[in-house]
């Protein structure tokens, strides 16, 4: 009974290590300057902003229990003032995610007509059930797959081909952007890596198109507070969506949050500086849900 106690005694205070004496954090928390802080002033932070970008490593755990916490947190602050919005769900899919809100279909015809990620059902339905508990506009914000994929093979060209209905889940044409030789770069190593023969640019301006589909549809459904999960990449910098956001409606208060993970999370990482508001510092050993 005794040792069964110790271990939940160690469970509870953070993966206490007793042998050695040093304490083991699943996570550390810090500002834009590296300063370590405590949760609730990163989200006395948060809770001021129109507009809060959740980045996350898209299969770390603690980030995605640390995602549903702060959304959960923001809908306390703000009640049905707050919008949450998804890139893992596809804009042309609004309907069935209103009526899954909207308590219309189950849960069972929603994941499987949905088009959902393969680990919908551990990371976001926590956050999309918050959703439909508490009456909240769930938006998903991101193109549908299939036209990323018509630029990635043919630049945005094609989407001129597509009719107005298809038009209607997609940014306003002509998406506004600018060659990025660095992303180009590093989409031109991930084709040869595995493989493939894609134009690096055209991976690009794929990635472009989910950025200005995503902040367009933030822009749309924004009426007072609006926090947004989606892949480190897209908020990085406050370049990505933020970008577009920014054209679509200019002058809101957004801040942004990134995960990262790494060896030693005493400190963050030169590596990881400049890239967001408030970092979520998870160490590299720790469980991925894939």
């Amino acid at each position: 009974m005794r040792s069964c106690l110790t271990i939940l005694l160690v469970m509870l205070l953070g993966f206490t290590n007793y042998s050695k004496g040093q304490e083991k954090k699943a996570y550390r928390l810090f500002d834009a300057k590296g300063k370590e802080i405590e949760y609730k002033e990163m989200m006395k932070v948060l809770k001021a902003q129109d507009v809060v970008f959740i980045g996350e490593v898209h299969n770390c755990a603690i980030a995605h229990w640390l995602e549903y916490e702060m959304v959960k947190d923001l809908y306390t602050a703000h009640k049905d003032k707050l919008t949450i919005g998804l890139e893992m769900l596809e804009a042309d899919n609004q309907l069935m995610v209103d009526e899954y809100v909207g308590r219309l279909i189950s849960s069972d015809r929603f994941e499987e007509e949905a088009r959902l990620w393969p680990n919908y059902l551990t990371d976001y339905a926590p956050v999309v059930g918050l959703g439909r508990e508490h009456g909240l506009r769930v938006i998903a914000t991101n193109v549908p797959r299939r036209y990323a994929n018509m630029v990635k093979n043919g630049g945005f060209e094609a989407l001129e081909k597509l009719s107005a209905e298809a038009k209607k889940y997609i940014a306003p044409l002509p998406i506004d952007y600018e060659p990025d030789e660095e992303a180009a770069g590093m989409f031109g190593l991930m084709m040869m890596t595995s493989g493939k023969h894609t134009d690096p640019e055209n991976v690009a301006k794929a990635q472009a198109l989910k950025d200005a589909t995503m902040g367009w549809f933030i822009a749309q459904n924004l009426k007072s507070k609006f926090v947004h999960l989606n892949g480190n990449y897209h908020s990085d910098f406050k370049k990505g969506i933020i970008t577009y956001l920014n054209k679509y409606r200019p002058g809101l208060k957004i801040a942004t949050v990134c995960s990262v993970r790494q060896d030693d999370i005493k400190k963050l990482g030169e590596e990881n500086e400049g890239r967001a508001d408030f970092y979520i510092c998870v160490p590299t050993d720790m469980t991925m849900t894939y």
